[in-house]
């Protein structure tokens, strides 16, 4: 798809970016060259490949999620200019 230079001189004012003429046409060429190339991947049939949330298998060792104690926070409330109960204690947000 062939982008022409005012839809170009568009995509550059919605960035907020100031180009050259010279810039533009440089533009003009590699982003209609990003659309063909969106286009060709569009007419892949994907059909038979299940949608996935990453390419790469998941490795990580889990472990159970279980709360246990820890003297961090201790250390940080101990550092707070005011705490309570073991949370930190703040001016109000509002009146």
């Amino acid at each position: 798809m062939a982008l022409t230079l005012e839809e170009v001189r568009h995509i550059a004012q919605l960035a907020r970016l100031s180009l050259t003429p010279q810039e533009e046409a440089h533009f003009q060429v590699q982003l209609s060259a990003i659309l063909d190339y969106a286009a060709r991947l569009r007419s892949v049939d994907t059909s038979a490949i299940p949608p996935t949330a990453s390419v790469l298998p998941l490795d990580a060792p889990l472990r159970p999620d279980e709360p246990r104690p820890t003297e961090v926070g201790a250390r940080l409330l101990g550092q707070a200019p005011e705490a309570a109960e073991g949370m930190f204690r703040i001016p109000p947000v509002f009146p």
